[in-house]
């Protein structure tokens, strides 16, 4: 099995990239590929500019990473109260390759964020919009307070109950 995993954001030192990779390693024998947004920089979209440039190399290949994968894990991060400039850009730009972006691939969307919040309003805006764009979404978890939940230097969630939901939301992506 081959899962794609990659934060919803463009920070360098992103705790969403830190989360879905810790989810992906969850998912027992799998081939984890790890993308980084920032491998898929591109103009700001707008028909305009799809007219006269048509649609950057970037999207194409950030599609077909998708394509490519058995199950895809995403942790969002929150901006403002939704997604981040850098997610938003190259998801807008795929979805004009295709509505369908996500083409029905098992899914475990995340969020979390330093604060109490976890990023859920971001969460809720992708699990509520999944069907649009054709993601099979098995499970949704916020992981709020970030910092005090993890442990950057073994690299893991410390709370027993929060690694355990993690660890299950990945369940459904094997079967």
């Amino acid at each position: 099995m081959k899962v794609l995993a990659f934060a919803a954001s463009s920070s360098r030192q992103s705790i969403n990239k830190q989360l879905a990779q810790y989810t992906a390693s969850f998912v027992e024998g799998a081939e984890v590929e790890l993308i980084d947004l920032n491998d898929f920089e591109m103009p700001i979209y707008s028909a305009d500019r799809e007219n006269e440039i048509g649609i950057p190399v970037q999207a194409q290949q950030f599609y077909n990473k998708i394509g490519e994968a058995d199950a895809i894990i995403v942790s969002f991060a929150e901006h403002n109260g939704t997604y981040t400039a850098a997610y938003k850009n190259i998801f807008d730009w795929a979805s004009r390759i295709n509505q369908k972006v996500y083409q029905n691939k098992p899914m475990v969307l995340l969020a979390t964020s330093p604060g109490p919040g976890g990023a859920k309003s971001v969460l809720a805006s992708a699990t509520g919009s999944a069907p649009f764009f054709a993601m099979d979404v098995k499970a949704s978890v916020s992981v709020p307070s970030f910092y005090d939940v993890f442990d950057s230097e073994k690299g893991e969630i410390k709370d027993d109950a929060l690694k355990q939901e993690l660890k299950q939301s990945t369940f459904s992506l094997q079967l």
